[in-house]
């Protein structure tokens, strides 16, 4: 049984990215999806909720876009209907001021607004505990009479309704297209159909304007009396920063004299949302039977965390952080400046699952280099191997989960883009120089302008030889430069590798990668992934995986790396590392690429037998790690 389904607007929100300029003067946008039902599914769903959403979404890119976000982020997707005929809705953004964000809808006869009857499934909305119907629905006939047959439903099969009030004058064709951020015009047909609705709701929510609208008074005191008097639904009034007051019962004269929960006060920095980042935290709350002043408090804290940072769903709380909040609190009024919660909205809010992972490391530049031997004909050839390396892989992935590639940007555009073709196909490129020590990016050492053309589902990996006694100095670069890469990824929003070699230069014992991963931790680094060189005993991964437990439980894993061992080596590393819970699996490359590699370059081997040697050699390893991870689980 679902626990809420929302209806009505599902749309593209593309935000300007630069802060504190007009509209006209955006130069890149940021792209999410929005609307506010689409945006409280995605807030309940990251609260814990079983949510859906019904709506329209057009035949095209846009369209499948927020069907397949709203997937990722775990709300059911059936009752999404695509139409055929008309475009997804499009909004641009920007944040001009504090609490000044313009906004541009367009919203010409777009799909979400061809909502009608018979896209309302009945047994789909009788399998919810709850719907959302959102105020800009009621603005036409067939999405009108799209919603009342919803709550029809609903009402018949005991299930609650709550009225999101949702007022956008705009978007009842009561201010001009340059208004979007327009909140109050008043109008009596705007009043008269929320009001025919007001009977039938058991929760209302909107801001003093909002409420003001669905009345159709003059005063705020004067609109909960009317409210209320045509309703008998728990009613929230919103207060922007000075949180909300909930009246459960008749309106008091004094109108303080509410239910109130904890307040946040933030530092104020976008507006746009965080009425549903709010709605989110207040339905998680009421869902579960919470008191009104939990859920208050709930939804005050989810407003916060949306008017602290830039976008609408993309920024709201996963259970998790919202818990955290709650209880320790931030000593950032600027919520999107504190490193502990946006790690653990980072973590928590990743793109998908990996539970295991097996790549095909093809990401060397310097080890074919030298197998060139400066032969200008073989370098040339080198991106047609690595794209060959990609067929390998897949043949090896057959379209199952938890495979993917390590492949550099220098010879590697061709294989990239064949295996950016490959779903669920997980990609790592590396910035690290070859062989650097202090460690050096290559190409270039502005990470940012690099970065910022990366597709979003690609892993940045930066490789650092570091050992824990290395000179202070050296240590100190290495982790400036390893901040660096950490910092980038963090601001373009990319998941980091770091990988470690300690052995290169010093003596590994059961303590050495440990004590190398507590410094970087020391050091305020939380990258996703660790790739580190296999060690000789449990006793050194019981080490690794207590370091990592302790430091960041939301770390994704460790993959093991080959460093050219043989096939027989790297089994005996695989046998010691299958027993620690931290390790996920491997990313090797000359292992399995350098016979092929060296034969196919010389010409004494044709693309099919490359691609059938790197194959099997990938495939045996595939093996050895899935058969040794049976032996273990017996």
């Amino acid at each position: 049984m679902l626990d809420v389904i929302t209806i009505g607007r599902a749309s593209v929100d593309l935000y300007g990215q630069q802060i504190g300029t007009r509209l006209e003067d955006i130069g890149s946008f940021a792209k999410s999806v929005g609307g506010c039902p689409c945006n409280i599914a995605v807030g309940t769903a990251r609260l814990g909720l079983k949510s859906a959403l019904v709506t329209r979404v057009g035949n095209e890119q846009m369209g499948r876009f927020i069907r397949e976000q709203l997937a990722r982020e775990g709300v059911e997707t059936k009752g999404i209907a695509t139409d055929k005929e008309r475009l997804t809705a499009l909004v641009l953004l920007a944040v001009e001021a504090e609490g000044v964000s313009p906004m541009i809808f367009y919203r010409t006869d777009c799909a979400d607004m061809a909502l009608d009857e018979g896209d309302i499934d009945e047994a789909f909305i009788a399998s919810a505990r709850a719907i959302v119907v959102t105020g800009t629905h009621f603005s036409k006939a067939n999405s009108e009479a799209a919603q009342k047959k919803a709550i029809r439903i609903a009402k018949a099969n005991g299930g609650k309704v709550v009225f999101d009030l949702d007022y956008r004058p705009n978007l009842w064709g009561l201010a001009g297209h340059e208004a979007g951020f327009e909140r109050y015009v008043a109008s009596d047909t705007v009043s008269a159909q929320y009001r025919s609705v007001l009977a039938d709701c058991d929760l209302i929510v909107g801001t003093e304007e909002e409420v003001l609208i669905a009345a159709g008074e003059a005063d705020i005191k004067s609109a909960l009396r009317t409210i209320r008097a045509l309703s008998s639904g728990t009613i929230v009034l919103k207060r922007g920063p000075m949180g909300c007051i909930v009246y459960d019962g008749p309106i008091p004269d004094d109108l303080e004299h509410g239910i109130v929960g904890r307040g946040f006060p933030i530092e104020v920095y976008n507006v746009l949302g965080a009425g549903d980042a709010f709605m989110s935290g207040y339905l998680r709350g009421w869902l579960a039977g919470e008191a009104h002043g939990t859920s208050a408090t709930w939804a005050n804290a989810c407003g916060a965390f949306a008017v602290s940072r830039l976008l609408c769903a993309p920024e709201y709380p996963s259970w998790e952080e919202l818990q955290y909040f709650l209880k320790n609190g931030s000593n950032e009024r600027a919520l999107r400046k504190d490193a502990a919660l946006n790690h653990i909205h980072w973590a928590t809010n990743r793109r998908r699952e990996i539970p295991e992972l097996m790549a095909l490391a093809v990401d060397h530049r310097s080890q074919l280099e030298e197998l060139c031997g400066g032969d200008a004909r073989q370098l040339a050839r080198l991106p047609a191997f690595k794209a060959l390396a990609v067929k390998a892989a897949r043949q090896i992935a057959a379209g199952r989960p938890g495979f993917g590639m390590l492949i550099d940007d220098k010879y590697g555009r061709d294989a990239l883009f064949a295996a950016g073709a490959i779903a669920d196909f997980w990609i790592a490129k590396p910035i690290e120089l070859p062989g650097s020590r202090p460690l050096k990016f290559e190409f270039s050492q502005d990470l940012g302008s690099r970065l910022v053309d990366w597709p979003v589902d690609h892993c940045i990996k930066v490789l650092c030889f570091y050992h824990p006694d290395d000179p202070e100095e050296l240590k100190r670069e290495q982790v400036e430069k390893l901040r660096a890469a950490y910092d980038a990824a963090r601001k373009v929003g990319r998941e980091i590798l770091i990988e470690i070699i300690a052995g290169k230069h010093g003596t590994l014992d059961d303590g050495t990668v440990a004590r190398a991963l507590t410094e970087l931790y020391d050091a305020g680094l939380k990258p996703d992934w660790w790739k580190l060189e296999p060690q000789a005993s449990r006793g050194a991964w019981a080490a690794i995986d207590a370091v990592i437990e302790a430091r960041d439980p939301y770390c994704r894993g460790v993959v093991l790396l080959g460093l050219d061992a043989p096939q027989e080596a790297l089994e005996a590393g695989f046998r010691a590392a299958r027993s620690a819970r931290s390790v996920k699996g491997f990313a090797v490359g000359r292992t399995i690429f350098a016979e092929a590699a060296k034969a196919w370059l010389a010409g004494r081997m044709s693309d099919d037998e490359a691609v059938a040697d790197m194959a099997g050699r990938f495939g045996a390893l595939v093996g050895i790690w899935q058969r040794l991870g049976e032996v273990e689980a017996a």
